[in-house]
């Protein structure tokens, strides 16, 4: 059956593409989920390992009796038999050989016979050059070796099973010579050689060149043997995602049967591998996706697109270099305010940098129309902003700094606090010395939260009708001010929070040009909202397709939301403005003129889709706020900065983008409130 892992790209059909797992016994959710993904991939074939010691284990046989009926009905097994029982090693210990050497083909002999029917190919052992998977130190010459794996592939052949050499890492002509003279070779059907560019090869040739050498000594046997990449893979420790899409690419144009990517999943940081607990952190991130079951971009890409279009995505790369003409930086780029801020830069005829980790849902929709769009004038780096080199090569010819990337959700920020922490709180660091060390030091504009202060439980608030009001009445006249003391809540109010302050303090202590914008609910085209993040534009993607909306608490809430035109509008002038207001913090939103009910919001929302949105209430999430009003008017009298658009007008022109974004009829009660702004949006530009 042809699948997508097999398909024709542009210029060769691509080698059949597997994934590599391995399963603990007793790791039966595991493996559900790597069922689930791999279908999700539309990949058909996984390599596994057996462990000759885990069978002999009390649960071992147990283990392997549910485990390969399991993967077989789903996929195409290929089962790496691997790492002694210590009882029966010359040491005890798993990578050694074993007293004696016939135990091995004794042992595939009578998992064949028990499971022979779910596989067709079997692997002979894994790694046998690398010491830490075969302790050769016990065995000069790998005699030994070629006499355990030599008489197994014998046994397997009688036993009517196609055999592969296991991997060779490093890759060693040499070594691979040493099996011909064994004699072991008469018996193997496939050679499998394994590669990691870049992590464990660091002096790397490229795969035509380690591929070839490999041929070469096959020819000059006279071996007709397959040739198969049996594990290839890039560890993402540095948090470099991008060059792990890149080396994927790259390995499906070696010339070979055969390719299995390592891994589908990282290791889960409490568990040792097989050289020792956290001996080398590199081992933990080979992943398509991360230990908590999130992925990474190669998966996501994989996933959207298929594999065979990988190569045709010309707008997920990094195209500076030295060379590179100036331009505004901003991180999290492709993100709903950094595209908008994108798109005033570049209809104005200024570069722009792009940097972007494409982790949320909606930015890689950004960055391609941003591309396709204006990308005379764009530069885009995919990066993450916990890698510091990567920060530091971004801002190199950066003239201003606008900061957005970050974790946004204090939901998610509850079930991760170190990721949270690492992206928002360690990610501003990154900036803040890569600004540091220029020469000329950008200006940096970073966007914090209204989250800073907390959940405002020492205020009073009244309910009256569909909303919350203040009791203070000068709060309630004019909002929360930047005078109001910190009060971090929940790890991300927290990170935030951190962050914000460190920017302050780095403005304060090395004077560099830096200014601090704390944003209250900003929405407006390009956002892809969700009930964690982008409220706004979620509440009407609901509308639009009809599904019912989830209110956490009694959608009294109250929030200034600001439209997004408006922010980029503030945005410029802050840059415009930057040597008097360096340092300081400003509120940002709406202001008391813009101020909205999560249910009035949803009354909106529901005139402009013609009939009631149906509603489900649950608890209160942790920090949520009553109410926060911004008070703008230290920001405004700085710079002399409103907002030009109230929220029946700005919700209306989300809510046209978003219908036309998925496709869908624009009502026809939208375009009087339109027609009546179309004019002062135009005037609204700031220059």
């Amino acid at each position: 059956m042809k699948t997508d892992t097999q398909a024709t790209s542009s210029s060769a059909t691509l080698p059949v593409v597997g994934l590599v797992e391995w399963f603990r016994p007793g790791e039966h959710e595991h493996v559900r989920e790597t069922l689930a993904s791999l279908k999700e991939l539309g990949v058909t074939d996984l390599r596994t390992g057996v462990s000759w010691a885990d069978y002999y284990t009390p649960e071992g046989k147990e283990w392997y009796d549910w485990l390969i009926p399991t993967l077989a009905k789903e996929v195409n097994i290929l089962p790496c038999f691997l790492y002694t029982p210590p009882s029966i090693g010359e040491k005890p210990r798993t990578s050694s050989p074993p007293k004696d050497k016939k135990a091995y083909a004794d042992f595939l002999d009578v998992f064949i016979a028990k499971h022979g029917e779910h596989f067709e190919w079997v692997e002979l052992w894994n790694e046998p050059n690398n010491m830490v998977e075969y302790d050769f130190t016990h065995d000069y010459g790998w005699n030994k070796f070629a006499e355990m794996v030599g008489g197994a592939a014998y046994w397997c052949k009688q036993l009517g099973k196609k055999t592969l050499l296991g991997g060779m890492s490093p890759i060693d002509p040499n070594w691979l010579q040493t099996m011909y003279d064994r004699g072991v070779m008469q018996y193997i059907d496939a050679v499998g050689i394994h590669g990691f560019p870049y992590v464990f090869d660091q002096m790397w040739d490229g795969w035509e060149d380690n591929v070839q050498t490999v041929r070469d000594v096959m020819q000059r046997n006279n071996c007709t043997a397959e040739l198969w990449i049996t594990e290839a893979g890039f560890s993402t420790w540095q948090h470099d995602e991008f060059k792990q899409l890149q080396e994927f690419k790259e390995v499906l144009q070696a010339n070979v049967t055969r390719i299995y990517w390592y891994a589908l999943k990282d290791l889960d940081a409490n568990l040792p591998t097989v050289a020792g607990f956290h001996l080398d952190d590199r081992e933990y991130y080979f992943g398509l996706k991360r230990a908590d079951g999130t992925s990474k971009l190669l998966y996501r890409l994989w996933a959207r697109h298929g594999i065979h279009k990988l190569d045709q995505l010309d707008y997920v790369k990094r195209s500076i270099d030295d060379d590179t003409e100036p331009y505004t930086l901003i991180t999290g780029g492709s993100g709903f305010v950094g595209t908008n801020l994108a798109k005033r830069l570049l209809e104005q005829g200024k570069r722009v940098l792009v940097f972007d980790s494409l982790s949320r849902d909606g930015v890689e929709q950004n960055l391609q129309w941003l591309h396709e769009t204006y990308g005379d004038r764009l530069e885009v780096f995919v990066g993450d902003i916990r890698d510091q080199q990567a920060v530091r090569q971004v801002m190199k010819r950066a003239e201003q700094v606008f900061h957005f990337a970050a974790q946004v959700a204090v939901t998610t920020s509850l079930d991760l606090p170190i990721n949270d922490f690492e992206i928002n709180a360690r990610g501003i660091i990154n900036v803040l010395e890569a600004i540091r060390e220029q020469d000329t030091p950008p200006p940096l504009v970073f966007t914090s939260t209204n989250k800073v202060y907390g959940g405002l439980e020492d205020m009073k608030f009244i309910s009256n009708g569909s909303r919350y009001y203040p009791a203070d009445e000068t709060t309630e006249k004019y909002g929360i001010s930047e005078k109001r003391h910190l009060d971090f809540h929940s790890p991300y109010g927290c990170s935030k929070g951190a962050a914000d302050q460190y920017v302050i303090d780095y403005a304060r202590t090395y004077n560099l040009p830096m200014a601090v914008f704390r944003m209250s609910c900003i929405y407006g085209p390009h956002q892809y909202g969700n009930e964690d993040q982008g409220w706004v534009a979620h509440f009407a993607i609901k509308a639009i397709e009809g599904e019912p909306v989830n209110i956490y608490g009694d959608g009294k809430q109250v929030r200034d939301i600001l439209f997004v035109e408006d922010l980029v509008d503030a945005f410029l002038l802050a840059q415009e403005h930057m040597e008097s207001i360096s340092g300081q913090a400003f509120n940002i939103g709406g202001g008391p003129e813009n101020t909205v009910s999560l249910l009035e919001l949803l009354k909106t929302i529901s005139k402009f889709r013609g009939k009631e949105i149906p509603l489900q209430f649950g608890d209160w999430r942790p920090g949520d706020q009553h109410y926060y009003v911004s008070d703008t008017r230290k920001f405004q009298k700085a710079t002399g900065w409103y907002p030009k658009h109230n929220v029946q007008e700005g919700v209306a022109k989300l809510y046209q983008w978003l219908c036309e974004n998925r496709g869908f009829e624009v009502p026809i009660s939208l375009s009087a409130i339109l027609e009546k702004e179309e004019e002062p949006v135009k005037k609204a530009v700031v220059a």
